[in-house]
């Protein structure tokens, strides 16, 4: 479980296929030695599992699953990755509980600057829209976001200059692919109504 605070970014470094999936390569600081091989990490948002690491640099297994459900199935070399360590008993929940269970892909349609905050308007396909509810949580490539409107094609979030700092949502433009999450209490909100009718 995660909580979408991202204070540390990964770069790619290899990409191996294998004939069911594939196994990236991300290049970080984070503070990870062989004695953490087997830790949940949370990468642009899907929770993936360490299986070796070394000079800094961390890798993982992807399943078919895995690239079909996410961004991940167009992943290149030098992307950079937001990256998260599980949540940790105790410890203070700032954004909103992360599964790391990726929903679908977005696109992003615009990003405007506004004063010193960015807008960004993201599509998403018709079947995840029900899911979507203005003022809601929202994980993007990881990081917890809240939805500030609901539009035709999917939603738009505001981005704070800290944000889009620390995250690789600045490294983002118009037409890129992002993973999204929503909100677990949304889907099963919306879940249980829907089963009792």
């Amino acid at each position: 479980m995660f909580n979408g605070i991202i204070f540390n970014k990964g770069s790619v470094t290899k990409i191996l296929k294998r004939p069911k999936g594939i196994n990236i390569f991300i290049k970080s600081d984070l503070k990870l030695s062989k004695r953490d091989i087997g830790v949940s990490v949370s990468c642009d948002g899907v929770c993936l599992t360490l299986i070796s690491i070394k000079n800094k640099i961390m890798e993982f297994y992807l399943s078919d699953e895995t690239i079909s459900r996410s961004k991940f199935n167009y992943i290149k070399l030098k992307d950079m990755i937001n990256l998260e360590l599980p949540l940790k008993y105790g410890q203070k929940i700032s954004g909103h509980i992360c599964q790391g269970h990726v929903d679908t892909i977005g696109k992003i349609l615009s990003i405007k600057r506004i004063d010193k905050s960015y807008l960004l308007d993201f599509q998403i396909s018709k079947k995840e829209r029900k899911n979507i509810i203005e003022k809601a949580s929202i994980s993007i490539n990881g990081i917890s976001l809240t939805i500030s409107k609901v539009t035709s094609k999917g939603f738009q979030i505001w981005i704070i200059p800290h944000t889009y700092k620390l995250t690789n949502l600045s490294s983002l433009k118009k037409g890129n692919l992002v993973n999204v999450e929503i909100d677990i209490l949304s889907k099963y909100v919306r879940n249980y109504f829907y089963e009792k009718k």
